[in-house]
């Protein structure tokens, strides 16, 4: 796929207007059309200044995998493997474009942490404890979680996991919200595509 098709789709992925993505670039409305019609091969500089209006990394761009996937069972060697701050993440269906949940098995060894800054985006997220234990604080009340408990919240709430154990915790979750991921795990994502 060229350059120009690669981010015709992505852009309607992300269900903007050439003018949107334009504004959220700072570009003009010509510079995206003549892109997605290949009449124009932007510099790095001039690709940067666009992507920042997904927002997206030069490598997810062109790593993302654009193709629909009928794919149905994905085996333990086919879920991408994936790292944030420190939590290590597989995450079911990564090649599934348009997906609107995202599940993830999470594993947390003793001091991981999504990360001292809370995160919120629109969404829900819902899950599980199957091994350990996990500080959970979401709004920033603090819940101590062990095998067995399970969690649901709106993500539009600050939230935060860690372990604070001396033991590994897995976590199995699933979520909603903007392009179906967590933040952190969005980038973690990327670092995996």
């Amino acid at each position: 796929m060229d350059l120009g098709e690669r981010l015709k789709v992505i852009r309607k992925r992300h269900a903007l207007s050439q003018r949107e993505l334009a504004k959220r670039a700072g570009v003009t409305n010509s510079t995206i059309s003549m892109i997605e019609k290949n009449t124009v091969s932007p510099s790095f500089s001039s690709l940067l200044k666009v992507l920042k209006g997904f927002p997206m990394s030069v490598e997810e761009f062109f790593t993302i995998d654009l193709v629909k996937s009928n794919q149905v069972v994905f085996r333990a060697d086919e879920q991408a493997d994936m790292q944030a701050q420190g939590v290590a993440l597989k995450l079911i269906g990564h090649n599934i474009p348009d997906r609107g949940l995202s599940m993830c098995r999470e594993t947390y060894p003793p001091g991981a942490d999504t990360g001292e800054e809370m995160i919120k985006y629109n969404g829900e997220e819902a899950g599980t404890v199957i091994e350990g234990e996990v500080e959970l604080t979401v709004d920033y009340k603090i819940y101590h979680m062990k095998a067995g408990d399970g969690y649901f919240f709106r993500t539009n709430l600050p939230h935060r996991f860690r372990n604070i154990s001396q033991e590994t915790a897995v976590v199995i979750s699933a979520n909603t919200g903007p392009t179906s991921t967590h933040p952190d795990k969005e980038q973690a994502q990327s670092d995996a595509a």
